[in-house]
């Protein structure tokens, strides 16, 4: 959480010399973007469930073929053995809600069909069914709490929507996505540019809380592993 606000804030490269956690091997492969911290963390924990650090992809090297289009550069990709076992995307929002919350959407439920299609259609053969993974943080604030107004043009709107403001449309997304099984897991976490920088966050969803995601991830990689 403070790697993503100090790296807006402008402070990142300061946390990028100073901490001992961002070098190595994921110092070289994460270029210091907003969200590289969560993907620090994730490798991490896939790391600890036993996979090899070398089988843990981050952007080109997640690079990935569809079934709808060629190809799609994930965030992270586990790849093991010549068989891929999860994907995880990491998504932010701190401002233009109204603008980019429908985008988000779209590029969500596009990337993780086409995968889904794709491992059915045995693209990724041998590999088992690959766990997916979508990350959101969310900016809690004024302009994330606002409800926005509905155009009901033609139709109605389904009645969640209604009064719902732009953290509560977020929710509703991977909540949906996750009971739809889009993505194996979703995590959902809201956190303020004012105590960010401090680790603070809270998760208003019980079925999106990280540690649930955290679990479901480490679970499934892990049972793919020879351990011989």
């Amino acid at each position: 959480m403070q790697w993503y606000w100090e790296t807006r804030s402008g402070q990142g490269a300061t946390q990028r010399e100073s901490e001992d956690s961002t070098r190595g091997r994921r110092a070289e492969v994460l270029g210091g973007q907003q969200m590289d911290g969560f993907a620090g963390l994730i490798e991490d924990i896939v790391v600890d469930a036993g996979v090899p650090r070398d089988s843990v992809k981050h952007d080109y090297h997640a690079t990935l073929p569809g079934f709808y289009r060629h190809e799609k550069e994930w965030d992270t990709a586990v790849v093991h053995d010549g068989e891929l076992l999860a994907v995880v995307e990491y998504k932010s929002q701190a401002s233009s809600f109204g603008n980019n919350l429908n985008n988000r959407a779209e590029e969500a439920i596009g990337n993780n069909t086409d995968i889904i299609e794709a491992y059915e259609e045995g693209v990724f053969a041998p590999s088992p069914q690959p766990f997916i993974g979508y990350l959101m943080l969310m900016a809690d604030n004024d302009e994330s709490r606002n409800v926005p107004q509905l155009r009901e043009v033609n139709f109605d709107v389904d009645e969640q929507f209604r009064d719902a403001t732009y953290v509560d449309r977020m929710e509703l997304l991977c909540l949906r996505m996750v009971r739809k099984r889009l993505v194996n897991q979703s995590a959902f976490i809201l956190s303020d540019g004012n105590v960010g920088l401090d680790g603070e966050h809270w998760e208003p969803n019980e079925e999106l809380k990280f540690e649930r995601f955290a679990r479901s991830l480490a679970s499934h990689v892990s049972g793919h592993i020879d351990f011989e």
